[in-house]
């Protein structure tokens, strides 16, 4: 993906906004269809989350829906075009664009999710592909999957039992319940849970403490250390980290960070190295 030059030009299903120095918001921008997932949605979703990921002026990204949802899941009409197709085979590329879902996962950033009303299907999924949630009191959350004779799609398989485990990861796929952000929180979905008319500040608060102040390197190497990792052994992990430690050593970042705590003053951290 080539990113646009003029992140806010273009097709506005997604929005594009610079809530904080150094954090870009994007808003999920269908409220009339509660934000539902269809591949023009996909192309500029993803289009965006690019561009984020290689500007030096975008350090942390908030996500989030315009409305009263987050994403409602796949758009129906979509859904129905590919149910009632004949003469070929159906496409999820109707539904969900040509993109890989689990590309937020490689974006070098913290990616933070807002989470600001329903959230369903391939909507939970990009929810769970963020690296942080943050919920609204009572948003519903639901896999939907089973419920629409479809399977655990996009690397959701993957990603929930990571966060919740496995039994609570299966109740969820199999019953395709709703579950309100109190029970999510619980389960370890959900980082915390805020009343909704101070969600997104709370998360635009949070993404521009970690912009301001945390070298973005060294979250880009951690945020790849976590994903990676989680199928290698302790002691493979732990010697990764020990390479990947003497290189962070010497990296200007390192000696920044030490000057910016003794002389107690703001960091001035280099943009992620590429």
């Amino acid at each position: 993906m080539s990113p646009s030059s003029n992140p806010a030009s273009g097709s506005d299903v997604v929005l594009y906004s610079t809530p904080a120095p150094g954090v870009a918001l994007l808003t999920l921008n269908r409220p009339d269809r509660m934000n539902a997932w269809n591949a023009e949605l996909s192309a500029r979703y993803f289009e965006l989350l690019d561009h984020c990921a290689q500007s030096d002026d975008v350090r942390a990204i908030v996500v989030t829906g315009a409305g009263r949802g987050f994403c409602a899941g796949a758009d129906m009409d979509a859904l129905q075009s590919i149910g009632t197709s004949s003469g070929r085979a159906p496409s999820a590329e109707a539904a969900s664009g040509s993109h890989l879902q689990s590309f937020t996962t490689t974006v070098p950033k913290p990616v933070i999710a807002a989470v600001n009303g329903a959230c369903a299907g391939i909507g939970m999924v990009q929810a769970l592909a963020c690296d942080i949630r943050f919920a609204a009191a009572g948003a519903k959350f639901t896999t939907a999957f089973g419920r629409r004779g479809l399977i655990a799609e996009y690397g959701m398989s993957w990603l929930l039992p990571r966060l919740v485990g496995t039994a609570n990861a299966l109740d969820l796929l199999l019953s395709a319940r709703v579950v309100l952000a109190e029970e999510a929180q619980a389960m370890g979905m959900v980082n915390a849970v805020l009343p909704a008319d101070a969600l997104l500040d709370h998360a635009i608060t949070y993404a521009a403490d970690l912009a301001a102040n945390v070298s973005p390197t060294s979250m880009a190497v951690m945020k790849e250390q976590v994903y990676a990792d989680y199928g290698t052994s302790l002691g493979d992990a732990e010697q990764k980290a020990l390479q990947l430690m003497k290189e962070s050593l010497r990296r200007p970042d390192f000696k920044e960070g030490v000057a910016s705590f003794l002389e107690k003053r703001p960091p001035q951290f280099t943009p992620v190295a590429r």
